[in-house]
Parts: C-alpha cells; structure tokens; sequence
C-alpha cells in the first residue's frame, strides 16, 4: 500500500469538501478549487478526515492512490493558506514591475515583456530588494507553471548567471574563453 496514499487529510475548521462521482471541490477562507479525479482512486470523507483507497491492485491503481492524496492535500492547503514562489532577477538593467495578476519586464530585449496571468495569481516585488518577484497562488500546479513560463523569457545563462532564477536554485557557472591560447598567442 502507498505510504503517501493510506495518510488521511485533515480536514481544518473553515474548510468545506464536497465529493459527487470524482468530482471534488474545496472551499475555504482563500477560495474555492475543483478537480476531477482518476476513478481508481476512491474518496471518501469520514468525520473530519479525507480518505483515499484504491479499486484494486493494479501498478496503474498504486500510482494513482498516492497522486491523488498528494493532490488533495495540496488542494486543501490552498485554500486554508496558499502558495508562494520567489524568482530573483539578475542582470544589470533587468527590472520588474508588478501590479496584482499583470507583470512587465525589461529583460534587456527591445520592448519590455508583459505577462497577465489568471485572476487568482498575485504578483508582488520585494520592498528591500527590487529583484525579487513572489508569486502567490491557491492553486499549486498553477502557480508552478506560471513561474516556469516568467522563467523562461531570460533564462539564467551559465556564464555570468543573467537572467531569471528561482530564488534558491544554484547555477553552475561554466569558465569563458581563456586568452592567449590557440594561434593568436605567436
């Protein structure tokens, strides 16, 4: 049985789980999230706990049993406290400015990037440090691919490490060309 899957979610105060069919919507003090679930997974909510079983044992049915926990779990996280990721900006001249779901970066291309993302995305820059974005979301998937697709615009690149990182990645930085080797040092 899937360590992960046979753990019951608690249900904290505030929080309301309705279950129809696979269908499974979480409400709660930040928002409201819905998601439809893999039948091979079995929910049910007992007392003041969530609890997911699976149909048989197929290698299929075990996958999916601790999946959907973790999903669940995430779901309701969101809506009792959220999700924030922080991306660094790194670069002279590369700067941000945030307003709510909307974002515009001048990351040395000819016209600044915009990016509006969903209404239930927050962006807000750091006060102390004007090179950090923090994206804040209810939704975990969501916000994971939100900050990928900011990410990609610059790319950090492994020489002098320019471009746009998770606030805690490591870069590996790579040794430029070395002078006076090669044919021009005769």
């Amino acid at each position: 049985m899937s360590r992960i899957g046979k753990q019951p979610i608690t249900i904290p105060t505030g929080v309301t789980v309705t279950i129809q069919n696979n269908d499974v919507s979480v409400k709660g003090p930040k928002g409201e999230l819905k998601r439809t679930f893999n039948p091979l997974a079995v929910i049910t909510i007992t007392g003041q706990e969530i609890v997911i079983t699976r149909v048989d044992e197929s290698q299929s049915a075990k996958g999916i049993h601790g999946l959907t926990r973790t999903l669940l779990s995430n779901m309701v996280l969101g809506v009792t406290k959220g999700f924030q990721k922080k991306l660094e900006i790194v670069g002279v001249g590369y700067r941000a400015v945030a307003n709510k779901n909307k974002i515009t970066l001048n990351l040395g291309y000819s016209k600044p990037v915009e990016y509006v993302g969903d209404p239930s995305i927050e962006f807000k820059m750091d006060e102390e440090k004007k090179n950090i974005i923090t994206i804040s979301c209810i939704d975990n998937q969501l916000l994971g691919e939100v900050a990928a697709k900011i990410r990609s615009f610059r790319k950090p690149e492994p020489y002098k490490g320019k471009g746009i990182k998770y606030e805690n990645e490591h870069i590996t930085r790579k040794a430029g060309k070395s002078a006076g080797s090669g044919a021009a040092a005769k």
